[in-house]
């Protein structure tokens, strides 16, 4: 089987190529410099060349926040971008599996987020992501859709790295308490979409991050401990709890942006870990 994975160099795409089947997978895989998604003939010509069965799109846009002054370039990466993969998946009859995000959510829920939950998206990266989704469904209803959150990897820059450098830079640190979701390890979502490769009869959208819940103060209590625990740290600093008001940033992002897993878990097969311990295993392969 060839699979094509655009995103190479991102956390995500990272973690698929390095967690690739061993067997019976032959893996493409391509950064933004390789192939820029925005270009529909270059993206065309490649997809013909290859012939791939299955593409995974982790090309994005991601600053959140630089999205906000950046409007034209967001919106030409995850919905232009979407489309132009979409098309070319149609042309040489390749299954499609589509990496969104929470953030299509306003956040204003106070249960787990479901899939035919209302989107409602409070910027620009978000909106450019939805426009994504309904690009990618109106061109190839067959595909796959997955919204995430919280993603981060041994690989890339991400909240934990930056936590870590941190807490041996600062005295101290203020992390906001009060926007609630859940952490996702790029190696569980890697693991969960190889899953999902080989159900060629499954589509729609899923929902996937790791388990239970947590607010950044907590992921960031807990990365402490744990970098503690395994030397990474050598000593602990005073965290505290703000709230997102006192630090303000050109995006608003979902206060509340827990995601309903239950068909993603039940459809692949594949067991949901709970992020602490996926966070004990990025720091192992630390």
């Amino acid at each position: 089987m060839k699979v094509l994975i655009t995103g190479k160099n991102g956390q995500l795409g990272w973690e698929l190529c390095n967690r690739a089947p061993e067997s019976a997978i032959e893996v493409f895989a391509f950064d933004s410099a390789e192939l820029d998604i925005t270009d529909a003939k270059k993206v065309a010509e490649v997809f013909a060349s290859i012939q791939p069965d299955v593409v995974i799109n982790c090309a994005a846009y991601t600053a959140v926040d630089k999205a906000e002054s950046d409007k034209t370039t967001a919106f030409l990466v995850n919905e232009e971008g979407a489309k132009n993969i979409a098309n070319a998946c149609i042309k040489v009859g390749s299954r499609l599996l589509h990496i969104s995000t929470d953030f299509v959510f306003d956040g204003t829920k106070c249960s787990p987020y479901i899939v035919t939950d209302r989107p409602n998206p409070l910027g620009v990266y978000g909106a450019s992501k939805l426009a994504g989704e309904v690009a990618v469904q109106s061109i190839q209803p067959e595909a796959i859709i997955v919204r995430t959150a919280w993603v981060y990897s041994s690989h890339g820059n991400n909240f934990v790295k930056t936590m870590l450098r941190l807490m041996q830079e600062k005295p101290q640190l203020g992390i906001v308490s009060d926007q609630i979701g859940t952490p996702t390890y790029a190696a569980g979502l890697a693991d969960w979409l190889w899953a999902m490769v080989n159900k060629p009869d499954i589509k729609g959208i899923y929902h996937w991050t790791d388990a239970g819940v947590a607010s950044w103060y907590d992921f960031a209590i807990a990365i402490q401990e744990l970098a503690l625990e395994k030397g990474l740290l050598h000593k602990a600093i005073p965290v505290l709890p703000i709230y997102a008001a006192q630090y303000p940033t050109p995006a608003k992002r979902p206060a509340f942006s827990v995601i309903d897993k239950t068909a993603a878990e039940q459809d692949s097969g594949v067991q949901i870990v709970h992020w602490r311990k996926q966070l004990s295993s990025m720091l192992d392969n630390l």
